[in-house]
C-alpha cells in the first residue's frame, strides 16, 4: 500500500549528507516518471551524479530490480544495501555485474567511508568485486544507535498516506520512526537480526529524549513504532508513554509486540491514553509442537491467558500467524482461523513458511527428504505444493474474513478504539462504493472474483 517511507535508506542518506555536497533520495514506488530506465538515466546524467546508492528490502520485484541496476551507468559508483542485499550478496553480484560495492548490515557509518573514497579493503561490513572475484571483508562493529542522526524527512520528494484499492485517504498522513535497533529473542524462523556472516544485532534502544523529539518533529499522525518489539524494555515504553502524555503530543500509534506485555496492565492503561490503537502480535501458531519447533517461548495456554488480559483495553490487535510448517497437517493449518476467533483477534495475517539463507530451520529441512527449499527461501514438500498451499491460504483468509468481520472491525475502529475522527468516518463512508468496486475489479483482473464472492457469501471452508 506505500503506506511508509524507505526509512532505512533515509538513515544512510541523512548519513551521506555530513561527506557529500549534494544527496537525493528517491522513492522509485512513487516516481513513476524516473523509474523509466531512460529517464533515470537522463537524470543521473543532468545532475551529475557520481554514486548511486540503492536499498533492495524484499523479495518482491527482485528481477525487475537487478535488471534496472543492470541498465544503470556503468561508470558510476554503484553501492547497494538493503535487509535483502544483505541476505542475497552472493546471488546479487552474479545477477547485477555493475553492483561495485553491496554493504552488509547497518550503512550509516560504511557509506561515508565509501563516498570519502576509502580503499574498499579497508572497509569493514562491506563485499566488493576485486580482480573478477568477490571479497567479503570482516563484519563491522555496530555503532552506538544513539550516535546516528535522526532521519532527514526534508530529503522526500512524497506524502505517504493510505491508499486503498487505489482509493487515496490523504487526511492520514503516515510516517515511522525507529526506537530500538535489534531484538533479544531468538525465534528460529526470523533472520531480521542476522546477517550472512552470522553478525547479530543484540537490542540496543535509543533514548528517551531523542525518541520523542522525533516524534513532535512528525508532519504525519500516525506513526508507526517499527521496532522488532517495542517494549523489550517495559519501563522504557512507559516513559514514552508517560512523556507523549505530558507533551500532549497528538499522533495515532501501532506498533508490534509480543503476547508478554499483557503481564504490565499499568502500561497498557498509559498506552491507550497516549494514542496507541493497534498492536501487531506474532502469535505464529496455535499448536504448542509448532511453537516449541520455533522457539517462540510460549505455548497456546500463554496465548490464551494473555489475550484474556488484552481483550480488556481498547486497542485493534493484527495477529499474525506461519502455516506450512515443517510436518504441519492440512487440518492443523485450517484451525488457524477458528484459533485466532478463540482468542479474540480482530484481523489477521497468515504468511507461508520461508526458510530464509540463514535460517536455523534449515537444518530441520535438510533432514526431511520430502521437504524442500527455493532459491527465494519458500518452503514446498511433496504433499503441500505451491500450489496447494496457496490454496489453504485462501481458506484459511476466507474463513476468518467473512463480511461479519468486517463489519466487526468497523464497529471496533469507530466505537472501542476511536481511531477515526468525525470527518473521517464520513469520507470513509462516502469512499466505500469507490473502495468496493476496485476491489471488484481487481480480483477480476487476477481470475478469481467469483472464488472470492463464494468464499466470503456462500462458502467459508
Amino acid at each position: 500500500m506505500m503506506l511508509f517511507p524507505p526509512t532505512g535508506l533515509e538513515y544512510v542518506a541523512t548519513s551521506a549528507k555530513a561527506v557529500a555536497e549534494k544527496v537525493t533520495l528517491l522513492d522509485l514506488r512513487y516516481e513513476s516518471e524516473l523509474s523509466k530506465i531512460d529517464n533515470l538515466n537522463a537524470f543521473i546524467r543532468e545532475n551529475n551524479i557520481d554514486a548511486l546508492c540503492v536499498g533492495i528490502g524484499w523479495d518482491r520485484q527482485f528481477e525487475e530490480i537487478c535488471q534496472l541496476l543492470n541498465q544503470l551507468p556503468k561508470d558510476i559508483l554503484l553501492v547497494v544495501g538493503g535487509y535483502k542485499a544483505t541476505e542475497k550478496v552472493e546471488e546479487l553480484f552474479e545477477a547485477c555485474p555493475s553492483i561495485d560495492i553491496i554493504v552488509r548490515g547497518e550503512g550509516e557509518e560504511i557509506i561515508q567511508d565509501v563516498l570519502r573514497g576509502m580503499p574498499s579493503e579497508n572497509i569493514t561490513g562491506i563485499s566488493f568485486r576485486k580482480n573478477g572475484s568477490v571479497v567479503h571483508n570482516p563484519n563491522r562493529a555496530l555503532p552506538d544507535i544513539n550516535s546516528l542522526a535522526n532521519p532527514d524527512r526534508s530529503l522526500r520528494h512524497n506524502e505517504y498516506s493510505l491508499s486503498i484499492n487505489g482509493v487515496r485517504i490523504k487526511s492520514w498522513g503516515f510516517d515511522a520512526v525507529l526506537t530500538a535497533r535489534g531484538c533479544p529473542f531468538n525465534c528460529k524462523f526470523c533472520t531480521f537480526s542476522l546477517n550472512p556472516l552470522g553478525q547479530k544485532r543484540s537490542y540496543t534502544a535509543r533514548s528517551v529524549d531523542s525518541v520523542i523529539e522525533e516524534i513532535k518533529a512528525l508532519k504525519a499522525n500516525i506513526i508507526l513504532i517499527s521496532d522488532d518489539n517495542f517494549f523489550t524494555e517495559p519501563k522504557r515504553a512507559e516513559e514514552i508513554c508517560d512523556r507523549i502524555i505530558e507533551q500532549k503530543i497528538k499522533k495515532r500509534f501501532f506498533t508490534q509486540a509480543r503476547i508478554e506485555i499483557a503481564r504490565y496492565p499499568t502500561l497498557l492503561k498509559k498506552m491507550a491514553r497516549a494514542g496507541f490503537k493497534a498492536l501487531l502480535i506474532g502469535v505464529e501458531s496455535p499448536h504448542d509442537w509448532i511453537l516449541k519447533q520455533m522457539d517462540k517461548g510460549f505455548d497456546q495456554g500463554t496465548v490464551r491467558k494473555s489475550f484474556a488480559v488484552l481483550r480488556k483495553y481498547p486497542f485493534f490487535y493484527n495477529v499474525y500467524f506461519i502455516y506450512g510448517n515443517i510436518g504441519e497437517t492440512e487440518k492443523e493449518m485450517l484451525y488457524i482461523p477458528r484459533f485466532a476467533k478463540e482468542i479474540g483477534a480482530d484481523a489477521i495475517t497468515c504468511n507461508k513458511l520461508r526458510i530464509e539463507k540463514f535460517s536455523p530451520l534449515r537444518e530441520l529441512v535438510a533432514k526431511n527428504p520430502r521437504y524442500h527449499v527455493t532459491e527465494k527461501g519458500e518452503l514446498y514438500s511433496d504433499e503441500f505444493s505451491h500450489a496447494r498451499l496457496k490454496q489453504i491460504g485462501r481458506r484459511i483468509k476466507f474463513s476468518f474474513y467473512t463480511p461479519g468481520r468486517y463489519v466487526k472491525i468497523l464497529w471496533k475502529n469507530i466505537f472501542i478504539v476511536r481511531f477515526f475522527s468525525f470527518k473521517e468516518i464520513i469520507f470513509l463512508f462516502l469512499s466505500a462504493p469507490a473502495i468496493i468496486i476496485s476491489a471488484l475489479i481487481k480480483e477480476q483482473k487476477r481470475g478469481r472474483l467469483g472464488d472470492s464472492l463464494k468464499r466470503s457469501f456462500i462458502k467459508n471452508a
